[in-house]
């Protein structure tokens, strides 16, 4: 395959998806990106994604290294301290608080909390700034033909890209991945998950709080103020059954469930937004490549919303690549750079799903024995600081590129 229309094509519209093709337009790279489904960008807006991303330490490093963060920055809340609740006794009330600040760490914040709907809009707006990089929503993948010299890719629109790689950010469904022949390997917790927004009295103060009771997690993590009062976004995880009753339940009844479920620790809540379910599942690809093709994001892992692990995996999915990019960008997708990028990526994607699976199962337990013990480990983990500040350290992924955390500069270090 001789000349090239782009160097990557980018399959995929959602927040991963747009990043990569923010990334690697502002490191110089041609990239078109598409998306059979325009992004939704209104909050309230049918279809729009409720949830939010709290993008850590590392995420936000490559966002600002991608030109995207000054767009993002004031839209952000930043979460200084990751308060966990354990309710797991006999009664509704708390029975253990601790908190992990990360001034134990570092000078930065763990990271910035943004909505997803809003992510996209940013995004969307910020490649219209790039003259490197073409957005196509509307537009999918129909087929992809890999060689050694290069893909073609055939688009629905009935066109067709030549280019060095392919990045499939298409979903936890990937087409591009199965047409790939990779196969997946995946857990299913009988679990699902509402999300959705809230206002309250007391002010979160930048403190993202996660309750631990029975059937999963009950998560607020801060936003910006909603019609002059507090606000936080809510991930409520629940076995399905339960969950799906609670999305039906009249407005006063949900609010009641969710204000005690949340031990009132801000006071009554109320609903700020619609309620959307999300399925909870653990999956990982066999394979993060094939011959000109790179699995990230949910094509590739998917993990319960636990620890804010899931878009920032994903996001060290795209460091990595964009690191080996840059290396030697006239051999971008070929087999050796897909190869290292499998490497390095998938021994962190297979221990992070690992932690994360042992965390959901802790927190789904109903057992008084083992959420006794659950709460006996919690407090182990947060009174001993060395082992405190490293797991909180190993939160952030700052060992995706061997980094370390520290009180100057940047606060995790280039």
């Amino acid at each position: 395959m001789t000349g090239f229309d782009c160097d990557i094509v980018v399959a995929g519209g959602g927040v991963a998806g747009l990043t990569a093709a923010a990334v690697f337009g502002r490191a110089g790279f041609s990239v078109v990106c598409v998306d059979p489904a325009p992004p939704v960008t209104e909050r309230d807006a049918e279809g729009s994604d409720l949830r939010t991303t709290a993008f850590l330490q590392p995420a936000r490093d490559l966002l600002d290294e991608a030109g995207l963060w000054p767009r993002l920055a004031d839209h952000a809340t930043p979460l200084q301290v990751m308060r966990i609740i354990d309710a797991g006794g006999p009664g509704p009330e708390p029975r253990l608080i601790k908190a992990f600040d990360a001034a134990d760490i570092s000078d930065r914040p763990f990271g910035w909390n943004l909505p997803n709907w809003l992510l996209r809009r940013e995004m969307v707006a910020h490649l219209d700034t790039l003259g490197a990089v073409g957005f196509r929503p509307g537009i999918g993948v129909r087929s992809m033909l890999a060689r050694q010299s290069g893909a073609l890719v055939t688009l629905s629109d009935g066109s067709r890209l030549r280019c060095r790689l392919v990045i499939a950010a298409d979903g936890r469904e990937s087409a591009l991945r199965r047409a790939a022949g990779i196969s997946v390997r995946t857990l299913r917790y009988g679990q699902k998950a509402l999300a959705f927004a809230v206002t309250h009295p007391v002010p979160h103060e930048n403190v993202s709080t996660e309750i631990h009771r029975s059937g999963g997690p009950f998560t607020l993590v801060p936003l910006p103020d909603y019609q002059g009062r507090p606000s936080s976004a809510v991930v409520w995880m629940e076995e399905g059954p339960e969950t799906l009753r609670l999305a039906d339940l009249p407005e006063d009844e949900f609010e009641a469930a969710m204000s005690e479920r949340s031990c009132h620790i801000l006071g009554p809540l109320r609903l700020a937004s619609r309620r959307t379910v999300w399925p909870i599942i653990s999956r990982i690809a066999q394979r993060l490549s094939a011959e000109r093709l790179a699995l990230v994001a949910e094509a590739a892992h998917v993990v319960p919303p636990i620890g804010a692990q899931g878009l920032n995996m994903s996001l060290a999915d795209l460091r990595v690549l964009l690191d080996l990019a840059r290396a030697t960008p006239d051999r971008t997708g070929e087999r050796a750079m897909l190869d290292a990028y499998h490497r390095r990526r998938y021994p962190d994607i297979a221990l992070r799903r690992l932690g994360i699976d042992l965390l959901g199962r802790a927190s789904k337990v109903h057992a008084q024995p083992l959420r006794d013990a659950r709460a006996f480990g919690l407090d182990v983990l947060h009174s001993v600081a060395p082992l405190r500040r490293g797991l909180m350290r190993l939160g952030l992924g700052v060992g995706m590129r061997g980094d370390a955390p520290g009180r100057s500069g940047r606060g995790v270090s280039e």
